[in-house]
């Protein structure tokens, strides 16, 4: 039986994942339209609404709309009902979309600290800038609750790792010393709602980045495959901890065809892997394994040890030519 069969619904992280700013990654189109599950896509990216989102996605191929689209602006607004009394003052540093959000809440949004509201959402915007930084840490200074819609330092896109929402967050704390309640992954919630959105029972969180999707995906008691299209590659794989490891590990979204035996950690493609005092020696390999066959071989090794390998040394050739692109 495949991993794709054991499960009811994938829940998919979007850059990274899917796609990197907007542009497919190869092959993930025909696999999720091919794959049989019905699909949400669980986003920390606050910057789009939820219909310009199936927009994007029905523009590479994808078949969505809004209701298949759960955005961590969506998940902030709901977080911000445990904290704010309905029809609060609302200071929105983010897109005009995240705003809408919060007007079709219920909340009166105001754009400067001397509206004096009841909290401050803030969440990643490529226009925001010094001004709504600044309102925003006015508004916090006077006791307004503090909101992010997701804390992610960096954000894919192809050119590269541009910005993300955490490290404009970073400077409103930086100037209040007021750290915010995220919504976002990698806190399970999101996941939960997704689940429940979609009618799931037993759903598969599928994402790049471990202290994310993986982090969110296992607090939520869920299983999770991660993806090495993204942010997380092999050695920080190798080194994560508990939390952040997944249940299972491929180099596309098509492996999750494979069986879910294939696709966890464990030796295959005829590696082996061993202790040598802090390191992992890593030996054998058949003529035609892969790189992924060989990481899936050291992770079973190194995630028993109670320290992360100081090396992963190659004793074959074949193993030194599959290890010597892992970053």
């Amino acid at each position: 039986m495949s991993l794709i069969e054991q499960h009811d619904a994938l829940l998919l992280d979007l850059d990274g994942t899917v796609w990197e700013g907007g542009r497919a990654i190869e092959g993930a189109v025909d696999f999720i339209n091919s794959c049989g599950l019905p699909s949400i896509y669980v986003t920390n990216n606050a910057s789009r609404a939820p219909e310009n989102v199936a927009e994007k996605l029905a523009a590479i191929g994808l078949k969505a709309n809004a209701s298949d689209v759960l955005t961590s602006a969506q998940a902030a607004v709901t977080l911000a009902g445990e904290h704010i009394e309905p029809g609060a003052k609302v200071l929105v540093i983010g897109a005009d979309s995240f705003r809408d959000l919060v007007r079709n809440a219920g909340y009166t949004v105001v754009s400067s600290a001397d509206d004096q509201p009841a909290a401050v959402l803030q969440g990643f915007d490529p226009e925001v800038g010094w001004a709504q930084l600044t309102e925003g840490a006015l508004a916090l200074r006077q006791g307004a609750v503090y909101i992010a819609s997701n804390l992610d330092s960096s954000l894919p896109t192809e050119r590269g790792l541009a910005v993300g929402n955490g490290s404009l967050v970073a400077a409103v704390q930086s100037a209040t010393g007021i750290e915010p309640v995220s919504a976002g992954k990698p806190e399970p919630a999101m996941f939960v709602q997704a689940a429940h959105l979609i009618g799931s029972q037993r759903p598969l969180v599928v994402g790049d980045r471990l202290n994310t999707d993986i982090a969110g995906g296992n607090a939520a008691a869920m299983n999770t495959f991660h993806v090495l299209t993204g942010v997380s590659h092999e050695m920080e794989l190798i080194e994560a901890d508990t939390e952040h490891r997944p249940n299972f590990i491929g180099e596309s979204l098509a492996e999750m065809a494979r069986g879910a035996n294939e696709v966890r950690p464990g030796a295959q493609g005829g590696f082996t892997a061993r202790v040598d005092g802090k390191d992992v020696l890593v030996d054998n390999g058949n003529p035609n394994a892969t790189s992924v066959q060989a990481l899936r071989t050291v992770l079973e090794v190194a995630w028993s040890m109670p320290q992360p390998p100081r090396y992963i040394q190659p004793v074959s050739e074949k193993a030194e030519s599959v290890i010597r692109g892992w970053r």
